[in-house]
C-alpha cells in the first residue's frame, strides 16, 4: 500500500471495487526544436491499459543533454500520475498499486534511485529529488523502457513516416480502440437491459 493512501481526508468515500495498474510512459526528444534547439517532454497514462491521459510539452530551459530532458519528462509525468491516483481515490476507486513509470534514459532513472547524486543544475535536482521521494513512498517504480518501444517518442520527437511511426501509431490506436470498444459493449448491454 503507498504511503500517499494515508493522506486522505476523514471525508474521502470508502474505497470499493478493485484497484488499477497505472502505467506512465515518459519520453523527452533533446533539441528538437528548429528555431531555440529547446526539448519537448511528454508523456503516455494509461489506466488499466486504457490510455487515460497524454501530454506534450516545449521544456523552458535548454539542457544540454538528454539526461536532463528525460528527468523533466519524468517529473511531468510523476506530477500527473500522483494527481491522477488522488483524484480516483476522492471517487472511492482504490488505487493500491503503485504507478510503472517508465523512461528511456538509463542514467536518469538510476540517479532518481541513488540517495545523493551530485546534480549542478537546480531544475534537474529538484526533478530528481521528487522523482526520488515518489520511489521512496511507493507511490510509482520506474523502469528502463527502449526508445525503440515506447510510443511517448510521438508527442516528443519528428518521427518519419516508416515501421517505427506506424508501430507507435498502431500501439495507440489499440488502446483507444479497446476504451471505445469497452463503452459501447457496456453501453449496448445497459440498454438491452432496460429496453429489451
Amino acid at each position: 500500500m503507498c504511503s500517499s493512501d494515508l493522506e486522505k481526508p476523514p471525508n474521502a468515500p470508502r474505497a470499493r471495487g478493485v484497484g488499477f495498474i497505472a502505467r506512465m510512459l515518459a519520453g523527452s526528444g533533446h533539441a528538437g526544436g528548429k528555431a531555440a534547439r529547446r526539448p519537448r517532454a511528454g508523456f503516455l497514462a494509461c489506466c488499466s491499459n486504457a490510455l487515460a491521459c497524454w501530454h506534450s510539452k516545449k521544456q523552458a530551459s535548454i539542457e544540454a543533454s538528454s539526461f536532463g530532458s528525460e528527468l523533466m519528462a519524468m517529473e511531468h509525468g510523476a506530477e500527473y500520475a500522483r494527481g491522477l491516483r488522488y483524484k480516483l481515490r476522492m471517487m472511492g476507486i482504490p488505487a493500491d498499486f503503485p504507478t510503472f513509470i517508465y523512461a528511456g534514459s538509463k542514467p536518469a532513472i538510476a540517479s532518481s534511485s541513488a540517495p545523493e547524486p551530485a546534480l549542478k543544475k537546480k531544475s534537474s535536482s529538484i526533478a530528481c529529488s521528487f522523482a526520488r521521494e515518489g520511489c521512496a513512498a511507493d507511490e510509482w517504480r520506474i523502469a528502463y523502457i527502449n526508445t525503440n518501444d515506447n510510443p511517448s517518442d510521438l508527442m516528443t520527437k519528428c518521427l518519419a513516416p516508416g515501421e517505427k511511426r506506424d508501430k507507435f501509431v498502431g500501439m495507440l490506436v489499440r488502446y483507444v480502440s479497446s476504451v471505445v470498444t469497452k463503452n459501447v459493449v457496456h453501453w449496448k448491454e445497459t440498454i438491452a437491459q432496460y429496453w429489451g
